[in-house]
């Protein structure tokens, strides 16, 4: 069987996470999600600064890089999911280790793209990051305005995996049709639903 990779990336704020674990759960498959890996990583240790916070994320990436590697040496298929940033953007070319990731292992790849009105997406932003199950070492720390938001968020368009790309427009959660894209999902899997339980 062919190595399978789902990318769930794009704007913030927009239901990456959120999509990422419905779609793990519904099947039952791996999945690394950026900002709760982090949490993990970082239970233990202490984040005093934003720099430190920013250290934290490139060592998270490399963490969940290197658990995707050895899944995908192994035949499974994995879910990645994060505001992955393309080259350019930060010192690491995050698009660029992913890419590496897909040739290493030839890999089939859907990437769920995120997107939305970013007015919209900036409340939520901000709303989340009161949240305590935002966790600290996932909040700026600081208010942004809605013109840095809306910077952060267009300068993910670039990014690229590769594959079969399917933009998901969250700016109203009610429009969003789960099920669609989950047998979209199932379809790129090629699972029926008996198969997908070898992974359960």
């Amino acid at each position: 069987m062919k190595n399978k990779l789902i990318v769930v990336e794009g704007y913030l704020a927009s239901g990456k996470s959120t999509f990422a674990l419905k779609l793990a759960e519904a099947l039952k498959i791996p999945y690394f999600m950026k900002d709760t890996f982090k949490i993990a990583l970082c239970e233990h240790l202490a984040v005093e600064s934003r720099r430190e916070s920013s250290r934290l994320s490139t060592a998270t990436f490399d963490a969940m890089i290197y658990a995707a590697h050895r899944l995908l040496e192994a035949g499974y298929p994995v879910i990645l999911e994060g505001n992955f940033v393309p080259q350019g953007v930060k010192d690491m070319d995050e698009s660029g280790v992913i890419r590496k990731l897909i040739a290493q292992y030839a890999c089939d790849v859907l990437d769920f793209k995120f997107w939305g009105d970013t007015k919209v997406l900036y409340r939520r932003f901000l709303e989340r990051e009161k949240s305590p199950q935002r966790g600290k070492v996932n909040t700026v720390g600081f208010e942004p305005s809605y013109a840095q938001f809306d910077t952060w968020c267009h300068n993910l368009d670039p990014f690229e995996a590769g594959g079969s790309v399917v933009k998901v427009d969250t700016t109203d959660f009610g429009q969003i049709d789960f099920c669609t894209l989950t047998e979209t999902a199932r379809r790129f899997l090629d699972w029926d639903g008996e198969a997908s339980q070898r992974f359960g």
